[in-house]
Protein backbone atom coordinates (compact mmCIF):
# COMPACT_ATOMS: atom_id res chain seq x y z
CA UNK A 1 0.00 0.00 0.00
CA UNK A 2 1.37 3.17 -1.26
CA UNK A 3 2.96 5.09 1.81
CA UNK A 4 2.12 3.07 4.10
CA UNK A 5 5.09 2.17 6.53
CA UNK A 6 4.81 1.93 10.13
CA UNK A 7 6.46 5.02 11.02
CA UNK A 8 4.33 6.94 8.45
CA UNK A 9 1.20 4.99 10.11
CA UNK A 10 2.47 6.28 13.17
CA UNK A 11 2.74 9.89 12.04
CA UNK A 12 -0.65 9.68 10.58
CA UNK A 13 -2.35 8.26 13.63
CA UNK A 14 -0.23 10.12 16.43
CA UNK A 15 0.98 6.75 17.89
CA UNK A 16 3.77 5.95 19.63
CA UNK A 17 6.36 3.11 18.68
CA UNK A 18 6.96 -0.28 20.54
CA UNK A 19 9.46 -2.91 19.09
CA UNK A 20 9.86 -0.48 15.85
CA UNK A 21 12.99 -1.78 13.47
CA UNK A 22 13.84 0.95 10.99
CA UNK A 23 15.46 -1.53 8.69
CA UNK A 24 12.57 -4.15 8.69
CA UNK A 25 9.96 -1.29 8.13
CA UNK A 26 7.96 -1.73 4.93
CA UNK A 27 4.45 -0.80 3.60
CA UNK A 28 2.46 -2.71 5.35
CA UNK A 29 -0.07 -4.84 2.36
CA UNK A 30 -3.87 -4.42 3.78
CA UNK A 31 -5.26 -3.42 6.63
CA UNK A 32 -7.92 -5.38 9.09
CA UNK A 33 -10.42 -5.23 11.84
CA UNK A 34 -11.16 -8.39 12.12
CA UNK A 35 -8.43 -10.80 13.18
CA UNK A 36 -10.06 -13.66 11.23
CA UNK A 37 -9.12 -11.38 7.65
CA UNK A 38 -5.12 -10.52 8.90
CA UNK A 39 -2.65 -11.58 6.42
CA UNK A 40 0.89 -11.82 6.48
CA UNK A 41 2.19 -8.00 6.52
CA UNK A 42 -1.07 -6.20 7.42
CA UNK A 43 -2.20 -4.07 10.09
CA UNK A 44 -4.37 -5.11 12.51
CA UNK A 45 -6.21 -2.35 14.03
CA UNK A 46 -7.30 -3.76 17.61
CA UNK A 47 -10.08 -2.06 19.10
CA UNK A 48 -12.83 -2.82 21.55
CA UNK A 49 -16.67 -3.63 20.21
CA UNK A 50 -20.14 -4.50 21.49
CA UNK A 51 -19.33 -7.75 21.42
CA UNK A 52 -15.42 -8.69 21.62
CA UNK A 53 -11.86 -6.98 22.13
CA UNK A 54 -9.44 -6.71 19.26
CA UNK A 55 -6.79 -6.58 22.03
CA UNK A 56 -7.29 -10.07 22.72
CA UNK A 57 -6.21 -11.43 19.13
CA UNK A 58 -2.91 -9.20 19.19
CA UNK A 59 -0.92 -12.38 19.46
CA UNK A 60 -3.28 -14.50 17.19
CA UNK A 61 -2.48 -11.66 14.55
CA UNK A 62 1.80 -11.87 14.80
CA UNK A 63 1.63 -15.73 14.87
CA UNK A 64 -0.20 -14.87 11.00
CA UNK A 65 2.70 -12.64 10.15
CA UNK A 66 0.95 -9.49 11.02
CA UNK A 67 3.41 -6.59 10.43
CA UNK A 68 2.26 -4.86 13.09
CA UNK A 69 -0.75 -3.58 15.43
CA UNK A 70 -2.69 -0.73 16.25
CA UNK A 71 -3.74 -0.54 20.22
CA UNK A 72 -5.07 1.16 23.47
CA UNK A 73 -3.22 -0.80 25.77
CA UNK A 74 0.75 -0.54 26.31
CA UNK A 75 1.67 -4.05 24.58
CA UNK A 76 3.25 -7.20 27.23
CA UNK A 77 4.96 -10.12 25.88
CA UNK A 78 4.85 -8.92 22.58
CA UNK A 79 7.64 -8.61 19.95
CA UNK A 80 5.69 -7.43 17.11
CA UNK A 81 5.68 -4.27 16.41
CA UNK A 82 2.68 -1.95 17.93
CA UNK A 83 1.22 1.24 17.93
CA UNK A 84 -0.47 2.66 20.97
CA UNK A 85 -2.88 5.31 20.26
CA UNK A 86 -5.76 6.85 22.35
CA UNK A 87 -8.57 5.54 20.10
CA UNK A 88 -7.92 2.69 17.68
CA UNK A 89 -11.54 3.94 15.49
CA UNK A 90 -10.11 7.49 15.23
CA UNK A 91 -6.62 6.12 14.28
CA UNK A 92 -8.23 3.98 11.71
CA UNK A 93 -10.34 7.44 10.65
CA UNK A 94 -6.31 8.85 10.81
CA UNK A 95 -4.89 6.22 8.48
CA UNK A 96 -7.39 6.08 5.79
CA UNK A 97 -7.49 9.63 5.66
CA UNK A 98 -3.46 9.72 5.20
CA UNK A 99 -3.83 6.65 2.72
CA UNK A 100 -6.45 8.53 0.75
CA UNK A 101 -4.39 12.20 0.14
CA UNK A 102 -1.59 9.91 -1.84
CA UNK A 103 -3.49 8.29 -3.87
CA UNK A 104 -4.23 9.10 -7.22
CA UNK A 105 -7.69 8.29 -7.89
CA UNK A 106 -11.01 9.45 -9.02
CA UNK A 107 -13.23 8.98 -6.11
CA UNK A 108 -17.39 9.16 -6.21
CA UNK A 109 -18.71 9.83 -3.30
CA UNK A 110 -22.70 8.83 -2.78
CA UNK A 111 -25.08 9.96 -0.33
CA UNK A 112 -28.68 10.76 0.39
CA UNK A 113 -31.88 9.44 1.88
CA UNK A 114 -32.78 6.51 -0.17
CA UNK A 115 -31.16 4.97 -3.39
CA UNK A 116 -27.66 5.33 -2.03
CA UNK A 117 -27.09 1.00 -2.87
CA UNK A 118 -28.58 1.02 -6.27
CA UNK A 119 -27.38 4.34 -7.15
CA UNK A 120 -23.87 2.80 -5.81
CA UNK A 121 -24.59 -0.15 -8.27
CA UNK A 122 -25.39 1.72 -11.23
CA UNK A 123 -22.90 4.25 -11.02
CA UNK A 124 -19.71 1.84 -10.55
CA UNK A 125 -21.36 -0.57 -13.17
CA UNK A 126 -21.04 2.41 -15.83
CA UNK A 127 -17.46 3.21 -14.63
CA UNK A 128 -16.54 -0.24 -14.95
CA UNK A 129 -17.12 -0.35 -18.27
CA UNK A 130 -13.83 1.66 -18.61
CA UNK A 131 -11.65 1.87 -15.44
CA UNK A 132 -10.81 -0.18 -12.85
CA UNK A 133 -13.58 0.55 -10.33
CA UNK A 134 -13.29 -0.60 -6.19
CA UNK A 135 -16.87 0.30 -4.94
CA UNK A 136 -18.84 -0.26 -1.24
CA UNK A 137 -19.46 -3.67 -0.23
CA UNK A 138 -22.60 -4.20 1.68
CA UNK A 139 -23.17 -1.32 4.43
CA UNK A 140 -19.31 -0.72 4.59
CA UNK A 141 -20.85 2.84 4.34
CA UNK A 142 -20.25 4.54 7.83
CA UNK A 143 -17.17 5.98 9.85
CA UNK A 144 -16.19 2.42 10.33
CA UNK A 145 -16.98 0.82 6.95
CA UNK A 146 -15.63 3.67 4.91
CA UNK A 147 -11.99 4.17 6.26
CA UNK A 148 -11.86 0.17 5.69
CA UNK A 149 -13.05 0.52 1.79
CA UNK A 150 -10.48 3.34 1.02
CA UNK A 151 -7.41 1.07 2.30
CA UNK A 152 -8.60 -1.50 0.09
CA UNK A 153 -8.04 0.70 -2.90
CA UNK A 154 -5.14 -0.50 -5.11
CA UNK A 155 -2.64 1.03 -7.20
CA UNK A 156 -4.62 -0.83 -10.04
CA UNK A 157 -7.74 0.94 -9.16
CA UNK A 158 -8.52 4.11 -11.43
CA UNK A 159 -12.31 4.87 -9.46
CA UNK A 160 -13.17 4.02 -6.39
CA UNK A 161 -17.45 4.76 -5.80
CA UNK A 162 -18.35 5.10 -1.75
CA UNK A 163 -21.32 5.08 -0.60
CA UNK A 164 -21.92 7.59 2.45
CA UNK A 165 -24.12 7.08 4.99
CA UNK A 166 -25.26 9.17 8.37
CA UNK A 167 -27.69 9.78 11.00
CA UNK A 168 -26.20 12.60 12.82
CA UNK A 169 -24.10 16.42 11.76
CA UNK A 170 -20.90 16.44 11.89
CA UNK A 171 -20.66 12.19 10.34
CA UNK A 172 -20.48 13.48 7.09
CA UNK A 173 -17.79 15.88 7.38
CA UNK A 174 -15.49 13.27 9.19
CA UNK A 175 -16.48 10.82 6.00
CA UNK A 176 -15.84 13.71 3.55
CA UNK A 177 -12.19 13.97 5.19
CA UNK A 178 -11.36 10.68 4.46
CA UNK A 179 -12.95 9.89 1.17
CA UNK A 180 -12.21 13.60 -0.60
CA UNK A 181 -14.48 12.95 -2.95
CA UNK A 182 -13.87 14.55 -6.74
CA UNK A 183 -17.49 13.53 -7.61
CA UNK A 184 -20.65 14.34 -5.15
CA UNK A 185 -23.96 12.54 -5.78
CA UNK A 186 -26.86 13.15 -3.93
CA UNK A 187 -29.89 10.84 -4.84
CA UNK A 188 -32.74 12.92 -2.50
CA UNK A 189 -33.67 14.27 0.84
CA UNK A 190 -36.26 12.17 2.51
CA UNK A 191 -37.65 11.51 6.10
CA UNK A 192 -34.75 9.36 7.68
CA UNK A 193 -32.85 9.58 10.94
CA UNK A 194 -35.29 12.18 11.97
CA UNK A 195 -34.38 11.63 15.81
CA UNK A 196 -30.99 13.44 15.37
CA UNK A 197 -31.89 15.85 12.31
CA UNK A 198 -35.78 16.50 13.32
CA UNK A 199 -36.17 17.80 9.51
CA UNK A 200 -35.61 17.87 6.03
CA UNK A 201 -34.01 21.14 6.16
CA UNK A 202 -31.74 19.38 8.94
CA UNK A 203 -30.82 16.14 6.67
CA UNK A 204 -30.23 18.77 4.03
CA UNK A 205 -28.09 20.36 6.20
CA UNK A 206 -26.18 17.17 7.20
CA UNK A 207 -26.05 15.64 3.89
CA UNK A 208 -24.55 19.21 2.56
CA UNK A 209 -21.17 18.37 4.72
CA UNK A 210 -20.19 15.75 1.79
CA UNK A 211 -18.86 19.01 0.21
CA UNK A 212 -17.07 20.04 2.66
CA UNK A 213 -13.96 18.38 1.44
CA UNK A 214 -15.00 17.58 -2.35
CA UNK A 215 -11.78 18.77 -4.16
CA UNK A 216 -11.92 22.34 -4.93
CA UNK A 217 -12.46 21.53 -8.87
CA UNK A 218 -14.94 18.42 -7.96
CA UNK A 219 -18.33 18.05 -9.37
CA UNK A 220 -21.44 17.77 -7.34
CA UNK A 221 -24.20 16.16 -9.23
CA UNK A 222 -27.77 16.28 -7.37
CA UNK A 223 -31.41 15.15 -8.00
CA UNK A 224 -32.68 18.34 -10.14
CA UNK A 225 -36.31 17.15 -8.97
CA UNK A 226 -35.84 16.89 -5.16
CA UNK A 227 -37.52 20.34 -3.26
CA UNK A 228 -34.12 20.06 -0.89
CA UNK A 229 -31.70 19.46 -3.45
CA UNK A 230 -33.06 22.40 -5.84
CA UNK A 231 -32.33 24.92 -3.42
CA UNK A 232 -28.54 24.07 -3.36
CA UNK A 233 -27.19 26.79 -6.29
CA UNK A 234 -23.66 26.72 -5.75
CA UNK A 235 -20.71 24.45 -4.64
CA UNK A 236 -17.04 25.24 -4.18
CA UNK A 237 -18.39 28.54 -6.58
CA UNK A 238 -19.63 26.08 -9.38
CA UNK A 239 -23.74 25.86 -9.70
CA UNK A 240 -24.32 21.86 -9.36
CA UNK A 241 -25.10 19.42 -12.75
CA UNK A 242 -28.45 18.17 -12.20
CA UNK A 243 -30.99 14.53 -13.57
CA UNK A 244 -33.67 14.64 -13.44
CA UNK A 245 -37.14 14.49 -15.72
CA UNK A 246 -37.41 18.02 -16.92
CA UNK A 247 -35.39 19.47 -20.30
CA UNK A 248 -33.56 21.64 -18.29
CA UNK A 249 -31.49 19.34 -15.55
CA UNK A 250 -27.94 18.25 -16.96
CA UNK A 251 -29.33 14.82 -17.59
CA UNK A 252 -32.77 13.86 -17.98
CA UNK A 253 -35.44 11.34 -18.99
CA UNK A 254 -38.44 11.19 -21.40
CA UNK A 255 -40.31 8.35 -23.37
CA UNK A 256 -40.30 6.48 -20.51
CA UNK A 257 -42.21 2.99 -21.10
CA UNK A 258 -42.66 0.96 -17.92
CA UNK A 259 -42.56 -2.37 -18.26
CA UNK A 260 -43.80 -3.55 -14.34
CA UNK A 261 -41.60 -5.43 -12.62
CA UNK A 262 -39.18 -6.07 -15.35
CA UNK A 263 -37.37 -2.36 -15.24
CA UNK A 264 -38.34 0.25 -17.54
CA UNK A 265 -36.93 2.22 -21.15
CA UNK A 266 -36.65 5.41 -21.50
CA UNK A 267 -34.60 7.72 -23.79
CA UNK A 268 -31.75 9.76 -21.79
CA UNK A 269 -30.81 13.11 -22.83
CA UNK A 270 -26.72 12.81 -21.96
CA UNK A 271 -24.66 15.58 -23.29
CA UNK A 272 -26.06 16.66 -26.42
CA UNK A 273 -26.73 13.19 -27.26
CA UNK A 274 -30.27 11.30 -27.10
CA UNK A 275 -30.15 7.55 -26.65
CA UNK A 276 -32.56 4.48 -25.81
CA UNK A 277 -31.55 2.93 -22.52
CA UNK A 278 -33.43 -0.80 -20.75
CA UNK A 279 -33.08 -0.27 -17.15
CA UNK A 280 -32.76 -3.61 -15.95
CA UNK A 281 -34.30 -2.89 -12.74
CA UNK A 282 -37.92 -2.15 -10.79
CA UNK A 283 -39.81 1.33 -10.08
CA UNK A 284 -39.37 4.77 -11.18
CA UNK A 285 -36.71 5.62 -8.63
CA UNK A 286 -34.55 3.07 -10.38
CA UNK A 287 -34.55 5.37 -13.70
CA UNK A 288 -33.43 8.31 -11.20
CA UNK A 289 -30.49 5.77 -10.40
CA UNK A 290 -29.51 5.18 -14.10
CA UNK A 291 -29.80 8.67 -14.77
CA UNK A 292 -27.20 9.92 -11.63
CA UNK A 293 -25.13 7.35 -13.18
CA UNK A 294 -25.44 8.81 -16.38
CA UNK A 295 -24.69 12.06 -15.49
CA UNK A 296 -21.61 10.37 -13.61
CA UNK A 297 -19.86 8.65 -16.45
CA UNK A 298 -20.57 11.46 -18.59
CA UNK A 299 -18.39 13.75 -16.33
CA UNK A 300 -15.43 10.45 -16.40
CA UNK A 301 -15.87 11.19 -20.38
CA UNK A 302 -17.23 7.66 -21.15
CA UNK A 303 -19.10 7.09 -24.58
CA UNK A 304 -23.01 6.26 -24.33
CA UNK A 305 -22.21 3.29 -25.74
CA UNK A 306 -20.17 2.37 -21.98
CA UNK A 307 -23.42 4.21 -20.91
CA UNK A 308 -25.85 1.92 -22.12
CA UNK A 309 -23.53 -0.91 -21.33
CA UNK A 310 -23.05 0.24 -17.86
CA UNK A 311 -26.88 0.76 -17.47
CA UNK A 312 -28.11 -2.47 -18.56
CA UNK A 313 -25.51 -4.55 -16.76
CA UNK A 314 -26.24 -3.60 -13.23
CA UNK A 315 -27.55 -6.59 -10.86
CA UNK A 316 -29.42 -6.00 -8.10
CA UNK A 317 -28.10 -6.08 -4.47
CA UNK A 318 -29.66 -8.83 -1.90
CA UNK A 319 -32.18 -6.83 0.28
CA UNK A 320 -33.25 -3.96 -2.32
CA UNK A 321 -35.74 -4.53 -4.68
CA UNK A 322 -34.40 -7.95 -5.44
CA UNK A 323 -37.24 -9.75 -8.04
CA UNK A 324 -37.11 -13.48 -6.62
CA UNK A 325 -39.17 -16.59 -8.90
CA UNK A 326 -39.88 -19.04 -6.32
CA UNK A 327 -42.22 -21.94 -7.21
CA UNK A 328 -45.78 -19.96 -8.20
CA UNK A 329 -44.96 -16.79 -6.28
CA UNK A 330 -43.19 -13.79 -6.88
CA UNK A 331 -41.29 -11.85 -4.06
CA UNK A 332 -39.75 -8.79 -3.89
CA UNK A 333 -36.89 -8.79 -1.44
CA UNK A 334 -36.67 -5.21 -0.30
CA UNK A 335 -36.16 -5.67 3.84
CA UNK A 336 -32.42 -4.23 4.44
CA UNK A 337 -33.88 -1.10 5.43
CA UNK A 338 -37.27 1.43 5.29
CA UNK A 339 -38.57 5.10 5.64
CA UNK A 340 -41.45 6.89 4.47
CA UNK A 341 -39.84 7.15 1.29
CA UNK A 342 -38.68 4.47 0.20
CA UNK A 343 -41.57 2.20 1.33
CA UNK A 344 -44.24 4.21 -0.49
CA UNK A 345 -41.79 3.86 -3.65
CA UNK A 346 -41.81 0.07 -2.85
CA UNK A 347 -45.59 0.06 -2.50
CA UNK A 348 -45.95 1.88 -6.43
CA UNK A 349 -43.58 -1.36 -7.46
CA UNK A 350 -45.96 -3.81 -6.14
CA UNK A 351 -48.76 -2.05 -7.74
CA UNK A 352 -47.56 -2.49 -10.96
CA UNK A 353 -47.73 -6.31 -10.81
CA UNK A 354 -50.16 -8.16 -12.58
CA UNK A 355 -51.63 -10.83 -10.12
CA UNK A 356 -52.68 -10.75 -6.33
CA UNK A 357 -50.54 -8.15 -4.64
CA UNK A 358 -49.51 -8.72 -1.35
CA UNK A 359 -47.45 -6.22 1.00
CA UNK A 360 -45.53 -7.23 4.21
CA UNK A 361 -44.62 -4.18 5.76
CA UNK A 362 -42.41 -3.69 9.11
CA UNK A 363 -41.32 -1.12 11.61
CA UNK A 364 -39.54 1.82 10.54
CA UNK A 365 -37.31 3.09 13.04
CA UNK A 366 -35.32 6.48 13.70
CA UNK A 367 -38.39 8.64 12.08
CA UNK A 368 -38.38 10.73 15.42
CA UNK A 369 -41.83 11.82 17.29
CA UNK A 370 -43.67 11.93 14.45
CA UNK A 371 -42.91 7.59 14.00
CA UNK A 372 -46.75 7.15 14.06
CA UNK A 373 -48.01 9.86 12.32
CA UNK A 374 -45.60 7.88 9.19
CA UNK A 375 -46.47 4.78 9.63
CA UNK A 376 -50.16 5.83 9.46
CA UNK A 377 -49.68 7.35 6.12
CA UNK A 378 -47.91 4.45 4.82
CA UNK A 379 -50.88 2.41 5.94
CA UNK A 380 -53.48 4.58 4.35
CA UNK A 381 -50.50 5.28 1.03
CA UNK A 382 -50.71 1.34 0.98
CA UNK A 383 -54.99 0.86 0.41
CA UNK A 384 -55.07 3.69 -1.56
CA UNK A 385 -53.23 1.81 -4.00
CA UNK A 386 -55.40 -0.62 -4.19
CA UNK A 387 -53.00 -3.61 -2.46
CA UNK A 388 -54.84 -6.14 -1.97
CA UNK A 389 -53.54 -7.84 1.65
CA UNK A 390 -51.58 -5.83 3.64
CA UNK A 391 -49.67 -7.53 6.35
CA UNK A 392 -48.74 -5.24 8.94
CA UNK A 393 -45.62 -6.70 11.42
CA UNK A 394 -44.46 -5.13 14.86
CA UNK A 395 -44.90 -2.33 17.42
CA UNK A 396 -45.25 0.60 15.17
CA UNK A 397 -46.50 -1.47 12.39
CA UNK A 398 -49.47 -1.25 14.07
CA UNK A 399 -50.13 2.61 12.87
CA UNK A 400 -49.41 0.97 9.73
CA UNK A 401 -52.46 -1.38 10.27
CA UNK A 402 -54.85 1.47 11.56
CA UNK A 403 -54.21 4.01 8.56
CA UNK A 404 -54.95 1.15 6.19
CA UNK A 405 -58.20 -0.22 7.75
CA UNK A 406 -58.96 3.45 8.14
CA UNK A 407 -58.54 4.27 4.26
CA UNK A 408 -59.81 0.73 3.16
CA UNK A 409 -63.30 1.52 4.82
CA UNK A 410 -63.76 4.92 3.32
CA UNK A 411 -63.15 3.84 -0.36
CA UNK A 412 -66.51 2.74 -1.97
CA UNK A 413 -65.04 -0.45 -3.08
CA UNK A 414 -64.21 -1.56 0.55
CA UNK A 415 -62.13 -4.40 -0.36
CA UNK A 416 -58.89 -5.73 0.59
CA UNK A 417 -57.26 -7.69 3.43
CA UNK A 418 -55.47 -6.43 6.28
CA UNK A 419 -53.80 -8.08 8.64
CA UNK A 420 -51.56 -7.44 11.94
CA UNK A 421 -49.19 -9.54 13.80
CA UNK A 422 -46.54 -8.24 16.96
CA UNK A 423 -44.12 -10.32 15.60
CA UNK A 424 -42.73 -11.61 12.55
CA UNK A 425 -42.65 -15.17 14.05
CA UNK A 426 -46.68 -14.99 14.46
CA UNK A 427 -47.15 -14.38 11.16
CA UNK A 428 -44.37 -17.11 9.72
CA UNK A 429 -46.85 -19.58 11.88
CA UNK A 430 -49.92 -18.57 10.00
CA UNK A 431 -48.92 -17.03 6.62
CA UNK A 432 -49.97 -19.93 4.70
CA UNK A 433 -53.91 -18.62 5.22
CA UNK A 434 -53.26 -15.03 3.67
CA UNK A 435 -50.69 -15.99 0.57
CA UNK A 436 -52.35 -17.78 -2.31
CA UNK A 437 -50.25 -19.64 -5.37
CA UNK A 438 -49.10 -16.69 -7.84
CA UNK A 439 -49.37 -13.74 -5.66
CA UNK A 440 -46.39 -11.10 -5.82
CA UNK A 441 -44.90 -9.95 -2.36
CA UNK A 442 -43.61 -7.23 -0.89
CA UNK A 443 -41.26 -7.88 2.30
CA UNK A 444 -39.86 -4.64 3.40
CA UNK A 445 -38.90 -2.85 6.87
CA UNK A 446 -35.83 -1.45 8.65
CA UNK A 447 -32.90 -3.54 9.17
CA UNK A 448 -33.63 -3.82 12.25
CA UNK A 449 -36.78 -5.98 12.15
CA UNK A 450 -34.71 -8.97 10.48
CA UNK A 451 -36.88 -9.76 7.75
CA UNK A 452 -34.56 -11.76 5.84
CA UNK A 453 -36.01 -14.44 7.62
CA UNK A 454 -39.40 -14.28 6.30
CA UNK A 455 -37.61 -14.18 2.67
CA UNK A 456 -35.30 -17.08 3.80
CA UNK A 457 -38.82 -19.00 4.88
CA UNK A 458 -40.46 -18.24 1.53
CA UNK A 459 -36.47 -19.27 -0.04
CA UNK A 460 -37.04 -22.90 1.72
CA UNK A 461 -40.91 -23.43 1.07
CA UNK A 462 -39.86 -23.39 -3.00
CA UNK A 463 -37.05 -25.89 -2.07
CA UNK A 464 -38.92 -28.52 -0.59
Amino acid sequence: MKNLTLKKIAEACNGRLYHYCPEKDKEVSGVELDSRKVKENFLFIAAKGERTDGHNFIGEVFSKGAAGVICEKEPEGENGVCILVKDSFQALKDIASFYRQGLDITIVGITGSVGKTSTKEFIASVLETKYSVLKTEGNFNNEIGLPLTVLKIRENHEAAVLEMGISDFGEMHRLSRIARPDICVLTNIGQCHLENLKSREGILKAKSEIFDFMKEDGTACLNGDDGMLRTVKTVKGKAPLTFGMAEDHTVYADRIEKKGLFGSEADFHVGGEVFHVGIPLPGEHMIYNALAAALTGSVMKLTKEEIIEGIESVKPVGGRSNLMRLGDKTVIDDCYNANPVSMCAALDLLSTALTRKVAVLGDMFELGEKEKEMHDKVGAYAAGLGIDVIICIGKLAGNIYEGAYRTMKGQASGKGEIYYFPSKEEFMEKQMVMIKEGDTILVKASHGMEFEKIIAMFTEEDTV
